[in-house]
């Protein structure tokens, strides 16, 4: 199969004659096979996604195909998808077939893009690994030695591999962005309420957002025009018309980096070392790129994890044994169903933070550590909006270092959790971020140059981030 750079590439040779949407459908279903080993996919649609490019090819000859016609696109397994299994990779979902789609699902399917399987994740969306599913570690498919990143693993590994043109992920902490770093993809968390979260499997609503992972910015787009948008069944959901995600020339760009990234204990120094000369190019380039000072990054990953866990000790109660999904065999009345099916049903991380959920929840505590933690929520979104009023963007690493060894974080839950310590700061305040690669390599691994802007302003972000992938493609050429 020709290696397209782009989905627009892709659709020129569609139209063209050069290809097929079935062709291309077959090939990434082989591919998927031989690398069936890196547990990227939970499931693959074979025969579904075959019928389903037999009747977009009929589309495209005809004239009428949609704006994604022959996008081949992986779900992760967290997002609904009507008469398929959804479990979240978690025991609890055991069986479950999802009743209904989610809005996003609906509205790729209504412009031709094709589905051909949900891929794997860290349960319910909560780790920064992928080692927390209950169907075993997704593999980084550049050293099968090392995490892919998480939740989104199984979906950045899809598309790392090339195992489809692009993959859904959903960011919560940084599970779009982190796993995109570490597998030299591009991940894209839009401003909170942008994309509806209708049929995702929610882990801390205020949090959870959905978003593409894709090889380059302008698919991230393409996708995100066809995404976003209003929607009756997310209250959540932005009121306003979706933008014009259509990318336009950003010229000269006001930029701030915050100092404690660089210089914080726990960054790898290369990763800084990075930083720095791309700072230098984009300072060359004609943008201003300044040192801002941020000496909050120690509070965001204690206010992400008191909110997050609150929120998915609410969320997660639904799954009790008794509507669907796993129920266990030793149950012997009301009170044993919820207790045994939950406790077997639920994998370590899970129940860890349901149970610092309900903690910071119980009375004599909710004031001591979730309404301080609402507070300091408030003030961080203060102190970010603050930076964004007098710059167009944030820059940072997306990770403090390229994609760890598998097990080298797993007994440490504290460690685990400071992987996301630059990517928590954009769902904290809602804001978008996008995940690019960096220039070259770092022990042989990608690593992620992370953009951020003040809410609603997407395209802009998107459109700079687009020209910034562009000119490092062109260094590294």
């Amino acid at each position: 199969m020709e290696a397209y750079t782009g989905y627009s590439d892709y659709r020129t040779a569609l139209l063209a004659g050069k290809t097929t949407c079935e062709a291309t459908v077959e090939a990434f279903l082989h591919r998927a096979q031989v690398k069936a080993g890196l547990n990227a996919f939970l499931e693959l649609w074979p025969e579904e996604a075959l019928e389903r490019a037999k009747a977009i090819d009929a589309k495209i000859k005809a004239g009428n195909a949609g704006s994604l016609a022959g996008m081949v696109i992986a779900l992760k397994d967290n997002i609904c998808y009507a008469g398929h299994k959804v479990s979240a990779s978690s025991k609890i979902l055991d069986g479950f077939e999802s009743l209904y789609s989610a809005t996003v699902t609906e509205r790729l399917l209504a412009e031709d893009a094709i589905f051909i399987g949900r891929t794997n994740c860290d349960e319910f969306a909560m780790g920064a690994s992928n080692e927390n599913s209950a169907y075993g570690n997704v593999l980084n498919a550049d050293d099968t030695s090392r995490v892919p990143g998480g939740s989104s693993g199984g979906s950045a590994v899809a598309v790392q591999a090339g195992l489809c043109h692009a993959a859904l992920g959903s960011d919560t902490g940084g599970s779009i962005r982190q796993p995109a770093a570490f597998t030299g993809t591009v991940g894209f968390k839009p401003t909170y309420g942008t994309i509806s979260r209708h049929g995702l499997l929610a882990y801390a609503s205020s949090f959870d957002q959905i978003g593409p992972i894709t090889t380059n910015v302008e698919d991230c787009a393409l996708l995100c025009s066809v995404m976003a948008g209003k929607d009756e069944y997310d209250a959540t959901a932005l009121q306003s018309p979706a933008p014009n995600f259509e990318l336009n020339s950003p010229g000269p760009k006001k930029i701030a980096y915050l100092r404690e990234c660089l210089e914080g204990e726990g960054i790898h120094p290369e990763v800084a070392a990075h930083m720095r000369a791309q700072i230098e190019k984009m300072r060359a380039e004609g943008h201003t790129v300044e040192e801002v000072g941020f000496p909050y990054i120690d509070y965001l990953v204690p206010c992400y994890y008191v909110l997050t866990t609150a929120e998915a000790s609410s969320n997660l109660s639904r799954y009790q044994g008794l509507q669907y999904g796993f129920r266990s065999e030793n149950a012997t009345d009301l009170e044993s169903t919820f207790k045994k099916s939950r406790s077997e049903g639920f994998g370590p991380e899970v129940k860890r933070r349901i149970m610092l959920g309900t903690f910071v929840l119980s009375e004599g505590f909710y004031d001591a550590y979730y309404t301080k933690a609402q507070k300091v929520r408030r003030f961080i979104t203060d102190k970010t909006e603050e930076i964004l009023a007098n710059y167009d963007f944030i820059l940072m690493p997306t990770t403090p270092t390229p994609a760890f060894k598998i097990g080298e974080k797993a007994n440490n839950p504290v460690a685990m959790y400071l992987a996301d310590i630059f990517t928590v700061q954009a769902n904290i305040t809602g804001m978008p971020a996008i995940s690019i690669p960096g220039p070259g390599k770092i022990e042989g691994m990608s690593w992620g140059i992370q953009l951020m802007a003040a809410r609603r302003n997407d395209v802009d972000l998107l459109s700079f981030a687009h020209s910034l992938q562009e000119s490092i493609a062109t260094h590294e050429a």
